[in-house]
């Protein structure tokens, strides 16, 4: 790939599903779940970065730059990926949770080859019906739009979609690869569970 790519894990919410816990450090196997992301995800980017809003040493000790929202009250994923586009340094950014610990190895390769071939301002993974909007890659161009966006009120994630040229990125031959973990249980369940891609 020629462009380089700045990604970013979105630890930036409140975990209520999971009690109001910080999701991306509960333990999976011995390791916080956001090491696992880490892990996925660090050799597919030219740089990472974490979105974060509390407990910022812990997420700064994994060694790579925390950087919370700049849009107050925790305005979900978009806020995260705001805060991204604001502070990468490559032209492009790749966004996936702190709670997908399994996500795929191709992931990146696989967005980026979509969004050249469609010339799209955004690719966003899918897998048979379903879109995963928190999985994407966009231009950093798009911060300007994305800003006036969140500042006149606008929170949800498919509905600011809807105003770019994005294409979806089939990925039904590794959907496992896209389970993510918001409650105890089933943080109890994968805790026990050989992750897919092992």
């Amino acid at each position: 790939m020629s462009d380089k790519i700045t990604g970013v894990i979105l630890a930036g919410g409140l975990g209520r599903r999971m009690g109001g816990i910080d999701k991306g450090l509960q333990e999976l196997r011995g390791q916080p779940m956001v090491h696992w992301v880490v892990e996925r995800l660090a050799p597919q980017v030219d740089e990472l970065l974490i979105n974060a809003n509390q407990n910022g040493e812990r997420y700064a000790a994994f060694g790579h730059r925390v950087v919370p929202d700049q849009i107050p009250d925790f305005a979900g994923p978009l806020a995260g990926l705001h805060a991204a586009l604001a502070a990468a340094t490559h032209p492009l950014v790749a966004t996936a949770p702190c709670d997908s610990p399994f996500l795929p190895a191709d992931l990146i390769a696989r967005l980026h080859a979509a969004l050249v071939a469609a010339k799209a301002d955004l690719a966003v993974a899918r897998t048979f019906d379903q879109a995963h909007p928190v999985f994407c890659l966009c231009r950093r161009e798009v911060l300007p739009h994305l800003t006036e966006f969140l500042q006149s009120g606008g929170r949800k994630v498919d509905r600011w979609y809807s105003t770019l040229n994005i294409v979806e990125v089939p990925f039904d031959d590794e959907a496992e690869a896209f389970e993510n973990i918001n409650t105890r249980e089933e943080l109890a369940r994968f805790d026990t569970a050989k992750p897919s891609g092992e």
